[in-house]
């Protein structure tokens, strides 16, 4: 394998950038905002990108937390990377090496977890990399970079690709932090994720008085008396009964979860009057699209019934429709040589000291070397593949989910992992991976080879015309075997009651309050 000048200067430019990312990762790791509400992260990349030279929208797709950054250096391929910058509600972490939130908050707030905030300054430096290169060479063509919110419920990318800010890419690069085997520095060949919906069941009781008026028996309107059950009830029935029938829902085969969180309740007084709102979200996680709708279907059913119970009305409301990926042998060779070219990442003494204080902080004895081996080693998309295919079944294609498989039905898509920093040993709490997800001695590793990887990547599509025309050839093959046409069919669902920082007179505050007074 040889190295060009274009990837050299590329990978030279991520070096001599050091500092910088580490510094714009540390950032938006502070930031720790949650899905559809990353205001301040995506008006960060929106300025960066713009003081860059990318011309981007705002609000791509009708999502306020967007965007779609585009530069081009003449008539030529486009390739497409993007950031995700959402973080998890319950995972508030400094980053430090003991557990502690961030300052003003409470462990209840946000903070990042796979971190995101490195998977989307891994993409800026490769992109931007990229681009130095290009201009440096005079290497022809354009690069996409969009601005994915809200990946946690699988939230922008079926929306993007609906509207078509993936079409017309010579290829997407899809780069995730990981640490488990078998899909840790290496590239996904055969069985990419499946199909995901998530939605939300918004009940409403606001008609309560017309309760039992059917049968003749409407119920007085006396504080003594008992009401129509309300929203409350509804949703309370909708949570229990769903997981007694979750059982029935699919057959036990082929890897599959239901899972559930409410989102807003208790739209009433302390009063006995019926609660008028409340909200329960889904989200399932199956190989297929069929067994995506079958469980909806049943869903449905079970929500109609308990409304007509409670005295409500139900409302379902879309958050995801996601598309099981298609797999491009092509782009995931390609991608996999330069895995290997850049190697993996290479954490120094300072970093693990600073993981054995964290093993010492979680009750463990600290390791002579804490790191877990996985994050140390290639694994080739081969040797992975057969192992990720020992537990499933011959006949299942896809396994578990993420939202980066619409993108595959709309460019040439490899999706691949680099190592995060991962302990030996444990179980350790979730504040002991989150927090190495945040310091720069130990993240910023992973952010240095995942930009290389990214930007030698783009730059051989760019340079190797017979490679475009073979992942070219091999994507619209495959996509006629398989096609799926975008399955969005909903706006932006941005106007639920996610949880989200709130401006108070205590200042910048989670949704929960950090300190409750006497």
């Amino acid at each position: 394998m040889t190295v060009s000048s274009a990837q050299n200067t590329a990978m030279s430019w991520v070096e001599t950038a050091r500092e910088v990312l580490s510094r714009d990762c540390a950032r938006i790791f502070s930031f720790g905002e949650p899905a559809w509400r990353e205001y301040r992260s995506a008006a960060w990349y929106v300025e960066r990108l713009r003081a860059e030279g990318f011309t981007v929208e705002e609000g791509s797709g009708g999502m306020p937390t967007a965007f779609c950054a585009e530069w081009s250096n003449g008539a030529g391929p486009v390739v497409g990377m993007y950031a995700e910058y959402d973080a998890v509600p319950g995972n508030c972490q400094t980053a430090t090496i003991h557990e502690a939130p961030r300052d003003g908050l409470n462990a209840h707030a946000a903070g990042h977890t796979d971190p995101h905030s490195a998977l989307g300054i891994s993409g800026l430096g490769g992109l931007l990399a990229t681009k130095a290169a290009m201009e440096q060479l005079g290497i022809k063509g354009g690069l996409r970079f969009t601005g994915e919110p809200a990946e946690k419920v699988r939230g922008s990318k079926p929306i993007h690709a609906a509207k078509g800010y993936y079409d017309g890419l010579a290829g997407m690069l899809s780069f995730h932090p990981f640490y488990m085997l078998p899909m840790c520095n290496t590239v996904r060949w055969d069985t990419h994720c499946g199909a995901a919906y998530s939605m939300i069941y918004r009940f409403i009781c606001d008609e309560a008085h017309l309760f039992g008026a059917t049968d003749g028996a409407p119920i007085p309107q006396s504080h003594s008396d008992i009401r129509a059950p309300g929203a409350n009830d509804a949703l309370v029935m909708m949570y229990s009964q769903a997981r007694m029938l979750r059982d029935t829902m699919l057959p036990h085969v082929g890897g599959w979860s239901i899972s559930e969180s409410i989102i807003s309740t208790g739209q009433a007084t302390a009063d006995n009057l019926p609660a008028g709102l409340a909200e329960l979200q889904y989200m399932m996680r199956v190989p297929t699209v069929e067994m995506a709708e079958s469980v909806s279907a049943r869903l449905d059913a079970l929500a109609e019934s308990i409304a007509a119970q409670t005295g409500c009305r139900v409302e379902r409301h879309w958050v995801c429709k996601s598309r099981p990926g298609l797999a491009n042998h092509a782009m995931a060779g390609m991608v996999w040589e330069q895995i290997q070219q850049v190697g993996v990442p290479v954490w120094d003494a300072d970093a693990k000291a600073l993981m054995r204080q964290v093993q010492e902080n979680c009750g463990a004895a600290p390791d002579d070397d804490p790191i877990l081996p996985a994050c140390e080693a290639l694994i080739s998309p081969h040797d992975a593949e057969a192992i990720l295919r020992e537990n499933l079944p011959p006949n299942q294609r896809n396994s578990t989910s993420d939202d980066y498989t619409d993108m595959t039905w709309h460019a040439p898509t490899a999706r691949f992992y680099i190592a995060r920093p991962a302990l030996k040993g444990g179980p350790y709490p979730a504040w002991a991976m989150n927090a190495l997800g945040g310091m720069a001695q130990t993240i910023d590793p992973m952010v240095q080879v995942a930009a290389k990887v990214l930007a030698c990547s783009a730059l051989r599509l760019l340079e190797d015309d017979d490679l475009r025309a073979s992942t070219q050839s091999e994507f619209q093959r495959r996509k006629a075997e398989h096609d799926i046409p975008p399955l969005c069919d909903y706006p932006s669902p941005h106007g639920f009651k996610w949880p989200e920082y709130v401006q108070t007179e205590r200042g910048t505050d989670w949704h929960i309050p950090t300190v409750v007074t006497e």
